[in-house]
């Protein structure tokens, strides 16, 4: 079914809710597991109906951020999305408890049931209230964001749209596109330190209600953490201090060599070339028929999968006035279909951002039919893994996406790649600080935040404008939105890395065994479907350093 055509209605959430009550009451009288797993299977077909609605409404909300009507379908769900959550998990708590339950794991394996043991940690009836403001802060963040009209010389820009001449190949002009960036934040600063103020104290709140120290282990519980916890991130990160810092300053280094520059200022950052970074060889209809041809050359599975997205118009690309910023890919468990959204604007990141999509959207496609929800949802450095991989895999291909540009885009896919991991390990660590520490006032946390770009990212000069002075953390949307995710993006770039280093030994088993890895959804946890795709974890000490060689040794042989 075409995504224009797939109906929309508000669920009714409290015959939902009445109807998981009733569920968590029948299972203690069931004294089979077959009867248990038909209660199972219902929770699947309500949790399908919701989760689609949901994202419906959240796509054509985003899609057009001043659409009236899917405006107050959001307030709905941040409203209601607590409270139905909170009934979900009376029957799972029922679930869970039940003496039958090993006879059930038989069926759905145990890690399904690790996984509710997790969420049922997360929230209570006295936490509800606080999750719903959490909701309602973060959807007005994400729409303030997407109202920010930014003039520069002579036409009005949105943050997307802004991009492409924040990495003009001219200095002057990068330099003032960024300038005028700074001033959107600039203005909004009072109201986005409130923001976030409000957040980090709700939030810690939380944590104290469900018993949690602070914030952290919450967070990770939410995002579903089932086999590592701060500790392991820790040293994840102390090794990308080692490791990878000081791999990507000599990537950096050798830029600035390449731009003549002598210090690489904040808008120098995403330069990699004197000319001008890779640029696609077309717009978005001539990216789109590439990638058309690339997943068919890769296999029967993602060429059928390619299909399917564009014969149901599973694709939002361009940018447009008011509309959400970055991208993301959802799913339509109803329709068994993914939605990809993007914001094309006409640089090298409109293909990472379809091909990064495109991992996460595939995995969907390949998931659309488990049985348990709880499976086809893999937990999110597992998700990233998919994307971040699918990037690299696409490297092949890059001729069709780049034409003339292609070495240079080569070049700059892995020396971004790299350089990434530190600026999210960054991301991470001001997180984790921020909620170890909920009473820092505004102008502390900027004070952290321009601390870590010194020992994450020492190569960069901000000097010149206070908004960057002062820490820019709030133009990074996962601060507000999805807190501790970003650390994720960085484990699943260091597997991502892997897959592409086996890659250039055999491109065929390397990609037969990320398909595979892909399949299995979130049936394991992560370290276990790195261990059955011949993958290092990123926690064992040594994984960093091998792939910091393996990269710098191939950007010796680049050809741009």
């Amino acid at each position: 079914m075409k995504f224009t055509e797939m109906p929309y209605h508000r669920p009714d959430d409290e015959k939902m809710e009445q109807r998981y009550l009733q569920m968590a009451e029948e299972a203690p009288g069931c004294t089979g597991a077959k009867e248990l797993l038909a209660l199972l299977d219902e929770h699947e077909q309500l949790a399908q109906e919701y989760r689609t609605m949901e994202s419906l409404a959240y796509i054509r909300h985003s899609v057009d951020t001043t659409d009236a009507f899917y405006e107050g379908e959001m307030s709905f769900f941040d409203e209601r999305g607590p409270i139905f959550a909170e009934a979900q998990k009376a029957f799972k708590r029922a679930l869970a408890g039940h003496p039958l339950r090993s006879e059930l794991e038989k069926t759905t394996g145990p890690l399904l049931f690790k996984n509710i043991e997790i969420e049922l940690r997360t929230s209570s009836e006295e936490s509800v209230p606080l999750q719903q403001r959490d909701n309602e802060v973060c959807t007005a963040y994400e729409k303030l964001l997407a109202s920010a009209s930014i003039s520069f010389r002579g036409g009005e820009y949105n943050l997307s749209e802004i991009q492409s001449f924040q990495t003009s190949p001219d200095r002057e002009t990068r330099r003032a596109a960024w300038e005028a960036t700074a001033g959107f934040f600039a203005a909004n600063a009072e109201e986005l330190d409130r923001m976030y103020d409000e957040l980090v104290h709700n939030r810690d709140r939380q944590a104290k209600v469900l018993g949690y120290e602070n914030y952290v282990r919450l967070g990770y519980d939410r995002m579903g953490r089932n086999c590592y916890g701060p500790e392991e991130v820790k040293r994840f990160r102390e090794q990308v201090v080692r490791e990878v810092v000081p791999a990507a300053a000599r990537i950096k280094a050798a830029q600035a060599a390449r731009l003549g520059i002598e210090k690489t200022m904040y808008y120098d950052n995403g330069n990699a070339f004197p000319d001008g970074n890779p640029k696609p060889a077309g717009g978005e209809t001539e990216i789109i028929a590439a990638a058309r041809g690339i997943y068919h050359r890769m296999g029967e599975e993602t060429g059928r999968f390619f299909d399917y997205m564009e014969e149901n118009s599973l694709f939002d690309l361009k940018s447009r006035k008011g509309k959400q910023t970055g991208g993301y890919c959802t799913s339509l468990p109803l329709y068994k279909s993914p939605f990809i959204f993007a914001n094309f604007n006409g640089t090298a990141g409109d293909v990472a951002v379809l091909t990064h999509e495109g991992g996460h959207a595939l995995q969907s496609f390949l998931a659309r039919d488990m049985r348990f929800m709880e499976y086809a949802d893999a937990t999110m450095e597992t998700c990233e893994t998919h994307s971040m991989s699918m990037e690299l895999f696409c490297a092949r291909f890059a001729a069709d996406f780049f034409g003339p540009d292609t070495q240079k885009f080569l070049r700059y896919q892995l020396e971004d790649a790299l350089c990434f991991i530190p600026y999210g390990c960054m991301v991470d660590e001001f997180q984790e600080t921020v909620y170890e520490n909920p009473t820092l006032t505004p102008k502390e946390r900027k004070g952290v935040w321009a601390k870590l770009e010194k020992k994450y990212r020492p190569w960069i000069c901000f000097d010149g404008v206070p908004f960057f002075e002062d820490g820019g953390y709030q133009r990074q949307h996962h601060i507000y939105s999805a807190p501790l995710y970003y650390i994720d993006y960085c484990l699943a770039q260091t597997a991502a890395l892997c897959f592409w280093s086996q890659s250039q030994q055999d491109w065929e088993n390397a990609f037969s065994r990320y398909l595979r890895f892909t399949h299995a959804g979130g049936t394991k946890t992560f370290t276990e479907l790195l261990a059955e795709a011949g993958l290092p974890s990123p926690f064992e000490e040594g994984g960093l350093r091998a792939v910091c060689r393996q990269v710098e040794k191939t950007l010796q042989s680049c050809k741009a």
